[in-house]
């Protein structure tokens, strides 16, 4: 005898979820179009839909953070996503992100004369993903933003068909990617073997009402799970891919890249290690210590031999990795205050920063000599100034959002008894300080013979000008961002 069992439909919160649907559903619109459309769409359309969607998902955090003030965090489709300030935050951040890098790599297309909107479609996929890692109250569903996230950036490194180096990087990065997501998914079913779930909520109720006689299981499971957020955010010893990459990666890519991942990737790690196993603290944080030493040492050390620009901003962006895992070492809630407004400001910072890149690199992408850089300032002394601004926020120089965002993560770890480590950290800033300040002299130093003026289009000019006032503005007033990641630190929960 057989019974007709009915299928339960989890209730679904659909604002929570707003953010994702819109960029999926902007991507799905250009795909519709350019498979319907006999001409390839124009790359304004692209852009113009891109950028719209873009705007559309910061007027859905905005409504997302009233919903929040007044009925507080939530879970909704089965508790497999989490509604609250951090998740707001991030989003938010991936958006702007979103839309800065669009604008620079439209005029990157025109410049290469790019037509069709794959770029376009690729990054709100890409996205999309991210958004849903910052989201995610689960094991699968962050494998699955994560997956969703890496294959768009495979396609995207590669997009460059003109070089042979775009295609190396991208299979470099997708064998690499594959390996992490592997060791993810891995940890992810030890982590469940112990504990019966892999919902993040029901994990850290379980892991705090009860003591494992046999925690092997857990700890492996764990320790996976790290090594896998490691090989996403580059930290050392997982980061051998980054360098690769981000050279041979078109240059609006790699500025997309480098800031999307580092947002959706830590949020992540946030949920897993502080959320879902803060109860296993003490025995994450030796591991946590060494990947911070090896991560700030190693990324700012390699960096002073690189003569190739994104080289040098690649080893850059693994010493700030390691910056950033400082506030998760810490496990408090001013670490995790402190990673949401470290991601919070080095994501414009650093897409701002390859705007500049995309523009020196010139016709076919090519020109990312450090010489090349040689008398900027002199010959072109807005964009010289801008670079130099960006350069010195990225080394934390005070008046600037950079100094404040390590300063909230090493405040964390001091609060948590890591002074060596935080003198760990500050002795990599200190060996940073070299690259950025070389580069930054460059700017101002005598003129190059052949060097040419860079011609500015008007879209990467608004995205320069809106990073350094980001890093001017809130690095003299940080007040505004401090509260709002404290804010959104109080309504975070697994």
């Amino acid at each position: 005898m057989t019974t007709n069992t009915p299928i339960v439909i989890p209730s679904i919160h659909y604002l929570a979820i707003l953010p994702v649907l819109i960029l999926f559903g902007a991507s799905l619109v250009l795909v519709f179009v350019t498979a319907l459309v006999r001409t390839k769409i124009t790359q304004m359309l692209a852009t113009t839909v891109t950028v719209a969607a873009s705007i559309a998902v910061l007027v859905a955090t905005y409504f997302q953070w009233r919903c929040l003030d007044k009925s507080g965090a939530s879970t909704t489709i089965a508790h497999a996503i989490v509604l609250d300030g951090f998740s707001v935050v991030a989003t938010a951040v991936i958006a702007v992100s979103l839309m800065m890098a669009t604008l620079v790599a439209h005029d990157w297309a025109v410049r290469e004369r790019v037509q069709g909107a794959e770029y376009q479609i690729l990054a709100l996929a890409a996205s999309a993903g991210a958004i849903l890692m910052t989201q995610a109250n689960d094991l699968i569903v962050i494998f699955l933003g994560l997956e969703i996230m890496s294959l768009g950036l495979y396609v995207l490194v590669a997009f460059d068909r003109h070089r042979k180096t775009s295609a190396e990087a991208a299979l470099k990065y997708f064998l690499l990617g594959g390996f992490a997501s592997a060791i993810f998914i891995y940890g992810a079913a030890l982590v469940y073997g112990a504990t019966g779930t892999t919902n993040l909520t029901t994990m850290s109720f379980f892991l705090g009402s009860n003591v494992l006689l046999r925690p092997g299981l857990l700890y492996a499971g764990g320790a996976l799970l790290i090594v896998g957020f490691g090989f996403k955010v580059a930290a050392v010893p997982f980061h051998l891919w980054s360098p690769d990459v981000y050279e041979g990666a078109p240059t609006p890519v790699t500025g997309f890249m480098a800031s999307i991942v580092k947002v959706g990737a830590f949020a992540a790690f946030v949920r897993v290690v502080i959320s879902a196993l803060g109860t296993q603290m003490e025995t994450w944080r030796p591991i946590l210590w060494v990947l911070v030493v090896l991560t700030t040492v190693v990324g700012a050390s390699l960096a002073l031999v690189q003569r190739n620009a994104k080289r040098i901003l690649a080893y850059s962006s693994i010493n700030h990795a390691g910056f950033i895992l400082l506030g998760i070492w810490a496990g408090s809630v001013r670490g995790v205050a402190g990673t949401l407004f470290y991601v919070l400001t080095y994501a414009p910072t650093v897409v701002a920063t390859f705007a500049i890149l995309t523009l020196v690199g010139g016709l076919g992408d090519e020109n990312h000599s450090i010489d090349a850089y040689r008398g900027l300032a002199r010959r072109q002394p807005w964009l010289g100034a801008s670079m130099a601004v960006l350069l010195l926020s990225q080394l934390g120089a005070p008046l600037t959002t950079g100094f404040y965002a390590k300063y909230s993560v090493l405040a964390a770890a001091i609060d948590q008894g890591g002074i060596a480590l935080a003198l760990i950290a500050l002795l990599s800033a200190a060996i940073a300080a070299f690259f950025y300040l070389r580069w930054a002299l460059t700017l101002y130093a005598d003129e190059s013979v052949d060097a040419a003026r860079v011609v500015v289009p008007r879209s990467s000019a608004l995205v320069i000008g809106a990073g350094v006032a980001m890093t001017l503005v809130f690095g003299v007033w940080p007040g505004p961002l401090a509260t709002l990641v404290q804010h959104a630190t109080l309504l975070f929960h697994p």
